[in-house]
């Protein structure tokens, strides 16, 4: 679905932008977790597990609005091309946002550790105790996330190319918006109509 505003929605670019942080937070926390195995490892895991559950809720919170306000036009001059890498990329992106916490969820639950969330709210599992799916589950969560760091260096490069090499407000319709001048009154339209009638 396309707007014919060239803004996101204001509550989607709010999710936009808090999900962002979320899943910068998980990339630096996931990269300290497989370079470590000391005391650390414990408080990284007890941010990693909550955290990757609030991205899970927000994104199919995101999806649906998304789906119902559509998005702004890309630019026309965009190669289809790259129109249709662009589709392809946020979808793509989409699935990652799901697919990451779930399988996450689903790995703990077949290796039988509990997911908690914060003091007394802990999650049911949602898969049988299996160790072999838990190692199966643990080598997907890993390269989906491997391929989900790679997408998002390329969101990355082209919000920056919509932003600072094409300037098309691509990278504005996500962030501040365009500033809409107001619209021309009643009384406008007949003073600029008595001095259209104006002799010359």
């Amino acid at each position: 679905m396309t707007r014919l505003s060239p803004d996101f929605n204001p509550a989607l670019r709010v999710l936009h932008w808090l999900m962002a942080a979320l899943v910068l937070a998980m990339l630096f926390i996931g990269v300290f977790m497989v370079s470590t195995s000391g005391p650390a490892y414990g408080t990284l895991l007890a941010l990693h597990r909550p955290i990757g559950i609030a991205i899970l809720v927000l994104v199919v919170l995101r999806l649906p609005l998304r789906l119902a306000t559509g998005a702004p036009a890309l630019p026309e001059d965009l190669a289809p091309l790259q129109k249709r890498i662009a589709w392809g990329s946020h979808v793509l992106l989409y699935a990652a946002l799901f697919a990451l916490p779930l399988i996450g969820w689903g790995m703990l639950s077949a290796g039988g550790y509990p997911v908690r969330l914060g003091d007394g709210i802990v999650l049911p599992p949602i898969l049988p105790h299996d160790l072999a799916l838990y190692a199966l589950l643990r080598a997907v969560h890993t390269a989906i996330a491997l391929a989900f760091f790679a997408l998002i260096l390329l969101h990355l490069a082209a919000a920056l190319m919509h932003g600072l090499v094409r300037r098309d407000g691509v990278l504005r319709s996500m962030t501040i918006g365009h500033h809409r001048s107001s619209p021309p009154s009643a009384a406008d339209d007949d003073k600029s109509g008595e001095t259209a009638t104006l002799p010359t």
